[in-house]
């Protein structure tokens, strides 16, 4: 009785820290994350060896010093990380139709619809963004870079394109070590929920 209630609440914190890993913040009360939930089957925490643990810590920590890297270098340039991230997913569009909307802004931020247009109305408001009414849809709106934008995303992008020629390796080799682990092989790897 007592290893499987271990069991239960070693699962629930793994989940917790993958989807934390994952989503960036907390999920649940006050934060909202609509990346799917990773979960690890019960038994495969039982069978972890220490290498993947240490893998996994040095993959989390790759994450979090690019992450800090990130946000620096946005506020040395007078933006928010999430508006610098903003900018980003505009300039980084898939172009699979006439433009980025807010919705697929909101999903690429993943924040809430009007947390997009709050965060979209400040950038305008700068004039790092334009909006514009869809051509083909009059009820979206599109989402573009003004030049001051276009700019500001030129010097952070050549920044964090040196800082991840360096941190890059470091981060490949710990997820290449995490995920040759021997219960991953054998479990299947992680399921998305």
């Amino acid at each position: 009785m007592r290893n499987k209630h271990l069991t239960t609440v070693w699962h629930s914190t793994i989940v917790y820290r993958v989807t934390r890993l994952i989503c960036g913040r907390k999920s649940g009360r006050g934060g909202r994350c609509t990346t799917q939930r990773v979960r690890l089957h019960t038994e495969d925490t039982e069978d972890i060896s220490l290498g993947q643990f240490r893998a996994l810590s040095e993959f989390r920590y790759q994450i979090r010093k690019f992450q800090h890297f990130s946000e620096k270098a946005a506020r040395a340039l007078g933006l928010e990380p999430q508006q610098h991230q903003l900018l980003l997913a505009i300039k980084g569009f898939d172009g699979k139709t006439h433009g980025p909307t807010i919705g697929y802004l909101a999903e690429r931020l993943q924040v809430r619809h009007h947390s997009a247009v709050e965060l979209i109305d400040r950038m305008q408001t700068n004039g790092m963004v334009l909006r514009r009414a869809s051509e083909h849809d009059r009820r979206q709106v599109i989402v573009a870079l003004s030049e001051s934008g276009e700019q500001i995303l030129k010097k952070l992008s050549a920044q964090h394109t040196a800082e991840i020629q360096q941190i890059g390796p470091k981060l490949v080799t710990a997820l290449q070590e995490l995920l040759a682990g021997e219960s991953y092989a054998r479990a299947g790897g992680l399921e998305h929920t």
